[in-house]
């Protein structure tokens, strides 16, 4: 009983382990292939609200959202990674603004004698990205398995979870809407156990339970759909010249046509460079 309740509380290995950069998704490494631009678009996130509405079932909390918080954080690392775009500090910008009076304040000319200090003005932005997470739906799809005999028995269960995130490109001179992209993302859960319940004597009864569940975290999935819209937003703005690559040729990539191609397959929109660009 000692060795089989020891086994049972041992923790796997990989559960403890050193802290680490959070693995890429097939998205992410597709936004370190993007072709380079002509030159990198100034854009402003303000924020990337949660609109789902969506919290966490029991047992767990009833305060706590189902879907991260943190959504404009990832968006600002997905456009900075691109490389198309030159984030600049929305979020926070009080405290840039508080930042920069204490340096007025304490670096004081008449003080020192030392020549009035200009800092130089904050960087307008050219684009602004809103959107939300607009949907979080559980139980799209539940399965699973099982059998017994004589004792024996073993069952799997699974369950997928969809989220969506919204984006959309706003033209901060005109308002106009640039592009807007809706992207969703399964999330995967699923449970496996096997047992053993049988008397293997008389007045003898084994009785052995077993079994483990993986959940993919929603906050993966989350990025995942940001990243896979940010994607989106670039080739669909190349496309219809929105921004410019740096090379033309490069349009033929297969970074950019893959995802043009995912587009044109669901909306009917075409392929191919828009022969004039938006003025």
């Amino acid at each position: 009983m000692l060795l089989l309740s020891g086994c049972a509380l041992q923790a796997p290995q990989e559960v403890s382990s050193q802290a680490k950069l959070t693995p890429l998704s097939p998205h992410a490494r597709d936004l370190y292939k993007l072709p380079l631009p002509k030159g990198k678009i100034i854009v402003a996130v303000y924020g990337l609200r949660d609109q789902t509405g969506q919290y966490k079932s029991l047992p767990d909390s009833s305060f706590s959202t189902a879907v991260t918080q943190g959504a404009a954080s990832m968006l600002v690392s997905a456009l900075r990674d691109s490389g198309w775009f030159t984030p600049v500090e929305r979020e926070g910008l009080q405290n840039v603004l508080t930042e920069r009076r204490i340096i007025r304040a304490i670096e004081n000319p008449l003080d020192k004698g030392n020549p009035a200090i200009n800092l130089p003005p904050l960087m307008p932005a050219q684009v602004i990205i809103e959107g939300g997470i607009v949907a979080y739906e559980t139980n799209t799809q539940t399965g699973g398995a099982g059998a017994k005999y004589l004792g024996v028995s073993a069952s799997g269960e699974y369950r997928v979870d969809q989220v969506s995130v919204t984006l959309r490109a706003v033209d901060i001179r005109s308002g106009q809407i640039l592009n807007s992209v809706s992207t969703s993302k399964t999330v995967f859960s699923r449970k496996l156990q096997s047992g053993v319940f049988r008397y293997v004597s008389f007045q003898k009864l084994l009785e052995v339970e077993a079994g483990f569940s993986l959940n993919e975290p929603p906050q993966l999935a989350v990025k995942a759909a940001i990243e896979a819209a940010v994607l989106h937003i670039v080739a669909q703005g190349i496309r219809d010249r929105q921004w410019a690559l740096a090379d033309e040729a490069d349009f033929k990539q297969p970074v950019i046509q893959s995802y043009l191609r995912e587009a044109s397959e669901l909306t009917g929109a075409p392929i191919v460079l828009n022969a004039k660009a938006l003025q």
